[in-house]
């Protein structure tokens, strides 16, 4: 039996919570937050998934379990990590280290990250559930013997649209690390990488040749959308960020010099049912589409009853309506990857190796990130095979991600 430590007990934690219900073999030991709220501990004893004690220190909960996942803030990740150190370093027998996208708001941060835990020698990962969505590897897989026999993907659209993120910190840009691009930029470009990664072959085969981006405040710097933002503690006038962007992204094969093509867009202006995911690849005489939005399930609910609702989010992530014509994912936590992320790390962590996707791999898509923040800063397509462009991104922060975000917005 695993046991799993979660630090943090926000919205993403609620989301692990849930997803650990259909785990095999695993012990939800417990939680560490610095604000001590139980809630979510209460919610998985009632869901009978282990002890799911609260902790007092990250130190603390280290020594208890066998894998600790980190879903703190993403100021926070830092000092988290040289917790967790702390813990190794006082005798916790880890067995995995999870991190949650996005790894760290900048590249130096990320290469942090990296360092510590390689100096722990603990196997990690790097959640990032798209790439485990259900829809998108079994699409992957009943082409397999069409792309072999045809070649490659070469075109990947990738995109994660909604209305904007829950906490006024997520809307901070030096908080985040940024908007909607650091938010959820991450999820589209790793995504898109994937579905034109070659079956069989590592999820960095591709080579990162260029990344051209642009990115604009359309709808939360007007009226009245900053004025409702200001009410939540958020002061768009004064540190606003991105919520739109659009990242073209070029790749190479290095086997056969292919280029490849992904277009990563993303949105906190979707006013639509709720949050959507949407995905095409396109190959030689072949392509695929997911679409979260699409489901075998429905609700309607009439303005009468609309009172009695007390939760449109139990219908779909970040919904937009509590009434009318509401789309129902029955499961989300499968639908987006949670369940089989869960499942491929700790398989890994047993076998004392790194999962899928591990905290290197986390640093390669913060790199990119940043690449596309560059590019907007610029307004050109940033050269990812010039070395002292490399050298540049190594200690680059953002405007945005500074705070000062008008001067680029």
């Amino acid at each position: 039996m695993m046991k799993i430590g979660i630090i943090g007990a926000g919205f993403m934690a609620a989301f692990h919570e849930k997803a650990l219900r259909s785990v095999r073999n695993v012990e939800l030991e417990g939680f560490y937050t610095p604000r001590g709220n139980d809630e979510l501990a209460q919610v998985a004893r009632k869901n009978k998934l282990g002890n799911a004690k609260m902790y007092k220190s990250v130190v603390e909960l280290t020594k208890a379990v066998d894998v600790v996942c980190v879903v703190a803030p993403n100021f926070a990740r830092l000092d988290t990590m040289r917790e967790i150190a702390k813990g190794v370093e006082g005798g916790a027998k880890l067995k995995g280290i999870i991190v949650e996208k996005p790894l760290a708001r900048n590249l130096k941060e990320a290469d942090t990250l990296v360092r510590i835990a390689k100096a722990l020698n603990v196997p990690t990962a790097y959640f990032e559930n798209q790439l485990h969505m259900p829809s998108v590897v079994q699409s992957r897989l009943q082409l397999a013997d069409v792309e072999k026999a045809m070649g490659p993907a070469h075109l990947a659209r990738s995109a994660e649209e909604h209305a904007g993120p829950h906490k006024p910190w997520f809307w901070d840009p030096t908080t985040q690390g940024g908007g909607v691009c650091c938010d959820t930029g991450c999820h589209s470009i790793a995504c898109g990488m994937y579905m034109l990664t070659p079956m069989g072959k590592p999820v960095d085969f591709l080579k990162p040749v260029s990344v051209s981006a642009t990115m604009s405040l359309l709808k939360w710097g007007s009226k009245p959308w900053i004025d409702e933002l200001k009410e939540r503690g958020v002061d768009y006038a004064a540190k606003p960020a991105e919520d739109y962007s659009i990242v073209t992204l070029q790749l190479k094969n290095p086997e056969t010099g292919q280029r490849s093509i992904v277009q990563a867009t993303n949105s906190w202006i979707y006013d639509a049912p709720g949050l959507r995911l949407f995905m095409e690849t396109f190959g030689p005489g072949y392509s695929y589409t997911v679409n979260s939005l699409q489901s075998p399930a429905g609700l309607f609910i009439s303005d009468t009853a609309a009172a009695a609702v007390t939760d449109s989010e139990l219908a779909l992530e970040k919904s937009q309506a509590s009434r009318g014509a509401l789309v129902l994912q029955p499961n989300e936590t499968d639908l987006y990857g949670y369940i089989a992320e869960w499942i491929d790390a700790l398989d890994a962590f047993e076998q004392g190796k790194d999962a899928l996707l591990n905290l290197e791999y986390g640093k390669l898509i913060t790199m990119l990130i940043m690449s596309a923040y560059m590019s907007h800063e610029k307004g050109k397509t940033i050269d990812l095979t010039d070395p002292s462009v490399l050298t540049e991104l190594e200690d680059y922060v953002p405007l945005i991600q500074q705070g000062k975000g008008n001067e680029v917005l």
